[in-house]
Order: structure tokens, then sequence, then C-alpha cells
């Protein structure tokens, strides 16, 4: 038996990994569906950061990887790594107002408008502050873009628009076409408006930029918002933020005398200038609850028998939105069953097939995030704060929102990470007799909205890997339109939650390839590697000399 273990060993190395090669009995459909089932439960709370359903997520999940075999990887032995954080909430109502023309206009919070702040005071009184527009809030030198133009944006509220300039433009120009870039995120404009110099800024809503619905504004914008403690956050936060719902913009363009669609189009060229909404001013005022939390990332390690010090990382988030405003039904709680449950019950499930089976060369790791949908936090930390080198860490394989609804014929990956992973992935599905689809929704712009983000902008190869459109009962049209429904009706919202009808057959298919992915890398000698035109290709070489 001694003598045919490195025999097996390079077997996995050089032969295609294929379901039955996979220790432990193979992916089990029945595990992934109840860790689903359970993290979603009621019980669970939705899973937010710093409350009881967090308590139960990390209990849950140290469990699991306790009975999967492999070992504590957090901090000092632990399970986990804390991440500080501060929490800020609305405390109590919300009264806002806008002027225009001598005519005063209140605003619904949560209806009209959606406020917030993550500036560290404990109340925010902003008074008839004018309104500028200020186009898709960009500056970008390499692009020979700014929409500022040198504007005095001290004591004003900025109304921009979301996602890129070239989202509704018939040719692309310096935003990659409909492919949105980091300038169209939300994140990117709060923190570009702060350093502007704003008091406060009101992002437009639309639903087909933002690649979702005012309700996911509503119930994200009304529930805490997070951040990494900071001496200084004043520099890095406008006083007042949130999204403004965009028949509101249209009739404030309109009373002021302006045509929102024309100035939309002017904002999608390098010419725009900022233009004041009249003499329209935003009034608001709210108490702001603050206070600093710990939440945790979970960790798993299964060390490599050759090189214990390169490291192969498995991630997905384990936080959703917690309890909100009930929906119809009377359910408040936002289960998080497909965002993002099913990861977690898929980094479980690899856990316990790798830990099974002969230890591969490097180093593997297991971790459910925190605070994803919080702005990447957990992964950040994770970034500033790793416990194995970010120089040796070979590959991020993230995971995120696989499918309920079968097997499907494709597997995916997010955005055009420009990342050689993505083309082992495709190699990879391909051996297994699964096709490899590039993101078909590159103006979602998912690549800046998932945890491997965060190891990304830190130079590791990283990609998020989730379910294809081609299902084996429909087709492509029968997948985008479960698709297009979920992110219409459920996404972050009561009705993402575990059913009996659920069917992980294609989750089953799904983490197959993930299992293969991530064993090739883990047994090579090979690094991945990002590829000429990717903005993290520069970091990652700069520390080459540490994997030679």
């Amino acid at each position: 038996m001694k003598s045919s273990f490195p025999l097996l060993l390079l077997s996995l190395c050089a032969m295609p990994v294929l379901a039955a090669d996979i220790p432990g009995g193979g992916i089990s459909a029945d595990s992934l569906s109840r860790h689903v089932r359970v993290l979603a439960s009621d019980e669970f709370e939705g899973r937010a950061p710093a409350t009881p359903g967090e308590e139960k997520t990390i209990a849950y999940v140290v469990a699991e990887l306790t009975k999967a075999g492999v070992q504590p990887g957090g901090v000092q032995g632990a399970w986990t790594q804390d991440v500080p954080l501060v929490r800020a909430q609305v405390d109590g109502s919300v009264t806002s107002s806008v002027t225009l023309g001598g005519a005063v206009q209140p605003l619904l919070n949560g209806d009209d408008v959606v406020l917030q702040s993550l500036s560290p005071v404990d109340r925010i009184d902003v008074v008839d502050a004018p309104l500028v527009f200020v186009g898709y809030g960009i500056t970008a030198p390499e692009r020979g873009w700014d929409d500022y133009k040198g504007a005095d944006l001290k004591g004003k509220v900025a109304v921009v628009l979301v996602n890129d300039p070239d989202f509704d433009t018939a040719t692309p120009g310096a935003f990659d076409g409909r492919a949105v870039t980091y300038y169209g995120r939300w994140t990117y404009k709060y923190e570009e408006l702060a350093r502007q110099g704003a008091v406060g800024v009101l992002i437009v809503h639309e639903t087909a930029p933002a690649a979702y619905g005012w309700a996911t504004v509503r119930a994200s914008g009304l529930s805490p918002v997070f951040d990494i403690p900071r001496a200084d956050a004043a520099k890095y936060h406008t006083r007042l933020r949130g999204w403004m719902q965009r028949d509101l913009a249209v009739s404030l363009f309109k009373r002021a005398g302006l045509d929102f669609e024309a100035e939309k189009r002017r904002a999608q060229t390098p010419a725009f200038v900022p233009i004041a909404l009249g003499d329209a001013t935003l009034s608001a005022a709210f108490a702001v609850k603050r206070d600093q939390v710990v939440t945790r990332n979970v960790i798993g390690r299964l060390e490599g028998a050759k090189r214990p010090d390169e490291t192969v990382i498995y991630s997905a988030h384990w936080d959703a939105f917690g309890v909100g405003e009930p929906d119809a039904t009377g359910d408040g709680i936002r289960h998080g069953a497909i965002d993002n449950a099913t990861g977690v019950a898929a980094v479980i499930e690899l856990a316990r097939v790798f830990a099974a089976g002969p230890r591969p060369q490097r180093s593997l790791l297991f971790m459910a995030l925190t605070a994803e949908e919080k702005g990447l936090q957990g992964a950040t930390y994770y970034a500033a704060n790793p416990l194995a080198p970010l120089e040796k860490t070979a590959a991020v394989l993230n995971i995120e929102m696989l499918s309920p609804d079968g097997a499907n014929r494709d597997i995916a990956s997010w955005g055009n990470g420009r990342v050689s992973l993505e083309g082992d992935l495709k190699r990879v599905a391909e051996t297994q007799g699964r096709g490899y689809s590039p993101d078909p929704n590159l103006e979602a712009g998912f690549f800046y909205r998932a945890d491997h983000f965060a190891f990304a902008r830190a130079g590791v190869p990283a990609i998020t890997v989730g379910a294809g459109l081609d299902r084996v009962d429909g087709g492509v049209a029968s997948g985008k339109a479960l698709r297009d429904a979920y992110f219409a009706r459920c996404y972050h919202q009561p009705c993402d939650a575990w059913t009996a009808s659920w069917d992980a057959s294609g989750q089953v298919q799904d983490v197959e390839v993930l299992y293969a992915l991530g064993r090739e890398v883990a047994e090579g000698d090979a690094w991945p590697r990002w590829l000429d035109g990717s903005e993290f290709k520069a970091v990652r070489e700069g520390s080459d000399a540490e994997r030679k």
C-alpha cells in the first residue's frame, strides 16, 4: 500500500479528475441541500453579522468543518478570525424633503429615497444643501475622464448616475462598453464624492444599470451599514449618502428646467460638466446609532503534504441581510438560501471530500467569510491580515449563488477577470462533459461585487464561480427566465429561501468541477496568473521573487 500512494498522487496530477475519482463517496446532493436548509432556516434569522444569527451560523459551520475532518485554520489554532467593524444604522425616524422653486416636497425614506450614513457622527442635520448633478461621478485620468472639472461641492449634495457612461450608449467608449468597470460601482461613487468634498450623495436608481430593483435597494439601505474602524473616517465618507427613485429624479430635473434623459446623454461624453438642479435643495435629519462590533471569518485548513506554505483557498460568504420589513406573506427574514448558503454548503462539502482523500501538495483553506453584503468586509480584512502568505496563495476559488433548479450543461464565472483561472475552469469543465460560459451579464458588475475581488486587489489570482444558464431541462431560455425572476423577486428578499422542491443536482455538478480545479492547482507546481490587460497583474508581479 505504501508504494502505491505516490502513484495515486501522480495520477491525480496527470489525469482529469472525474466524479468517480472524488473521495468520500463523492459530492452529496443531500448534504448540500441539508446545509442550505439549516443555514437558511428561520432559526438563523437571516445570518446578519453581529447578531444571534451569526452565533448560530459560526457554530454550525465550525461543527460541520470539524465533522468534515479538516483542522482549524483561524488565529492561534482557533476556527475563526475576528473582523472588527464599525456598525451604523438609522436610529428612529428620518425626516427629509426637497425644496425647489419655493415648493417643499417631503420625501419618504424607503419609498422616495433611502438615506444612511457612515460618517463618524451621532446625528445628521443637513439643511437646504444645494443639489448638483455630477453625471456618473467619475474621475479617471487614465481614461481621459473627469466629471467634476474642478466643481466646488463643499456643502452640496451630489446627484449621480449608477453604472458607467457606456451602459446606454450605442457603441463602446472609454468604459469597456456595457461591461461595468469599478467606476460604475456605487461603492466607488460614495468614495469619490467624499474625496470631492460633497456633504452628501444621492445615486439615481435605475433597474437595468443597477442590475436590481428598488426592493433590493430598500432592503439593503434600511439595514445597518458597516466599515472598518478608521481614525480619520470623516475623510472616507460624506455625511449623508443614499439612493433616490428614478421618477423622483426625473421630476426634479423637469421642475429645474432640465430634461433627465438629455442630461444623461450629456453625461455620457467626456465634455460633461456638473450642473445645479435649479435652486433645488435637500434637507435631511436623523439620528445615527454607531457601535463597534466584532464579526468572524470561519477558516478550516488541510495542510499540504509537500509545500504547506503554498495555499489554495475555497471561499464563500456566510452572511445575509437578517430580519427586515415583512413581505406580503408576513415573512421578514431574508434567508439568503441561494445567496449564499449554497456557497457555504459547497465549501463544507469540498472540505469533507478533500479530507477523505490523500492530501494535496499545497495546503487548502476552506473559508466562510463575513460581511460580504456590507462591502466585502470579511474578505478585505483577511487580505489585509492573511493567515497564509498572499504571495504564496496560488488561487482563490470563491463560490456564489449555485442553482436550486437542477442540472445545467454549463458552469460560469463572474465578470471578465483576465485571469488564467477562467481558462482552467473552462478546460476542467469540458473534461467532465460540461460547458463554460463567460459571465452573460457583464453590465451588472458582478466582478466587483464578490469576495474574490478583495483578493484580486491584493494581487492573488481569484475568480468567483457560479451556476451557468444552459439548463438541461429548458436550455438557456429557461435558465435566463429563472435567473431574471430571482433577481426581480427574491434577491436579498425573504423569498430567497430553501423549499422542498430544491434540486441540488446542478450544484453537485458545479462542486465536482470546483473540486477538480482546486485539486489540479493544489497538486501542481504552476502558479495561476493575471493576463495582459488585468489591473492586478502588476501587483502580483511585484511578489514574483517569492514564488521562484
